[in-house]
């Protein structure tokens, strides 16, 4: 048996890209036991996993050997396991096959390994987005350059090291460690890091709802320090919840505290803890493009301060999002995100809402400073082209010689409010409804990356073309 499920008709990679098309049923297994109303789990194989332990593995999956299950539901759960092992993002593919005999099945699971070692020259922009670059009349000095080095799925245990030199216009020193879950089912887990960090330039205030930057001739106005440690509790890939305490020393050169005296509120210097719980539902059919499900996360944090002149505060960030196939290759998403900052008094560096991690696209080259924010996003996607894989020619290696490609068309809204409660007379975007709306191209290619072209019109009458990697909602 177990040589019919190794056939050549089943460890291939399939033609199209793993996270852009659902296997299709079991109707081999119909077949072989049609007369079965529920079925038994005699054994569960895996092939192609010359690196990743079976432990983690079986970790993953909700059925194991021994347990009864409906036949008429049977290939639904094997296809919501297969996605599970998929989305650990450890492999370009997974494949599963059933083979039933008397009332009994044997599973197999054939994954395609990814590469996991890599060492990465960088060279990237000291702003927040690209166009904020691009605004800048110095941008070729504001280059940073290093090399960043990750590890994943070390020791074949889905754990991950990362480490970051960065040199240039910001220098940047970073370990990290993650371990998503240990022992047999995976559940308890630990994470680790420290970072130091020294910046060239610093914005210190907002005008006109833009940055303001100072930059001196000699020195380096901003140092960053910190180190995290933390729990993962983790019930499975769709769900997972972490516990940090992290440690930051954080220092400002006296020139930025004339320019700016409440941007630590109190002095150059400040120290402080923050302890933040994060808890993550994560059902999209795959995590780097999903096209159906839904996510969820919320994360609770709260900043005490070790250095007198400086207010502790409590953050709460919330999102979520849901994902529809329309039918006909037609797809629509929508988002809502929304932050809570509670605090008697609060610095210029924490005053921070819209523009930074979270935006409304169009507004990229503006800032919003507040302590609450609220923000929706919907969009609707065509799959308008796509390529399967294609076979980069000269390379045997399996694991980097497939290049997937697939274009989405895509036009999309956004609207967001930024609730503050005193404002500079020039800055006009807080406590004003934002909106923007836009058309642009996904490109979702290799080891899940989602290059992203847009034009949008934002609610000031501005457009322009947008540039970004990452997946949009």
């Amino acid at each position: 048996m177990l040589s019919l499920l190794l056939g050549s008709s089943i460890l291939p990679p399939r033609p199209v890209p793993d996270s852009l098309k659902l296997a299709p049923a079991d109707s081999l297994m119909q077949a072989q036991c049609p007369q079965y109303a529920v079925v038994r789990v005699g054994t569960i194989l895996f092939a192609g996993n010359e690196v990743t332990k079976e432990v983690v593995l079986r970790a993953e999956l909700d059925l194991q050997e021994g347990d009864t299950l409906d036949a008429a539901t049977l290939a639904a759960r094997l296809e919501s396991n297969r996605l599970r092992l998929f989305n650990l993002r450890l492999f370009h593919s997974v494949i599963q096959q059933t083979v039933c005999r008397d009332g009994e099945i044997t599973v197999l699971f054939a994954v395609q390994e990814r590469w996991y070692t890599f060492p990465i020259p960088t060279l990237s922009f000291a702003e927040r987005n690209f166009n904020a670059w691009l605004d800048r009349p110095d941008r070729w000095r504001r280059v940073n350059y290093g090399l960043y080095i990750v590890r994943k799925n070390f020791r074949g245990r889905n754990e991950e090291v990362r480490a970051n030199v960065q040199l240039g216009f910001n220098r940047r020193y970073e370990l990290f460690y993650e371990a998503p879950g240990y022992g047999p089912r995976r559940r308890i887990g630990f994470g680790a890091g420290i970072s130091y960090a020294r910046s060239r330039a610093l914005d210190y205030a907002t005008v006109r709802d833009r940055l303001v930057t100072f930059r001196p001739e000699d020195g380096l106005p901003l140092m960053r320090q910190y180190g995290s440690l933390g729990l993962r509790w983790r019930q499975s890939v769709q769900r997972f919840s972490a516990f940090d305490v992290a440690y930051y020393k954080e220092q400002v050169s006296d020139s930025v505290v004339e320019l700016n005296p409440v941007y630590f509120l109190n002095g150059s210097r400040r120290e402080y803890l923050e302890l933040k719980l994060t808890s993550t539902l994560n059902q999209r059919n795959t995590f780097a493009y999903p096209l159906t499900g839904r996510f969820a996360q919320v994360a609770l944090s709260h900043r005490i301060f070790l250095t007198s002149g400086n207010a502790d505060f409590t953050t709460l960030v919330g999102r979520y999002s849901q994902y529809f196939a329309l039918g006909g290759n037609f797809y629509y998403n929508f988002n809502l995100q929304g932050q809570l900052r509670l605090a008697q008094r609060i610095s210029y560096a924490d005053n921070r809402a819209l523009g930074y991690e979270a935006h409304v696209r169009g507004y990229d080259a503006y800032v919003i400073d507040g302590r609450h924010y609220g923000l929706a996003r919907q969009s609707v996607s065509y799959r308008l082209f796509d390529a399967g894989k294609i076979k980069l020619q000269g390379i045997t290696n399996s694991k980097i010689n497939s290049l997937p490609l697939v274009i989405y068309l895509n036009t999309f809204t956004d609207a967001g409010y930024v609730l503050a409660r005193t404002t500079f007379p020039e800055n006009r975007l807080p406590n004003q409804l934002l909106g923007a709306a836009g058309v642009g191209l996904h490109f979702v290619t290799y080891y899940d990356r989602v290059l992203t072209v847009e034009y949008t019109r934002n609610g000031r009458g501005e457009g322009g073309f947008f540039f970004r990697t990452d997946f949009p909602i």
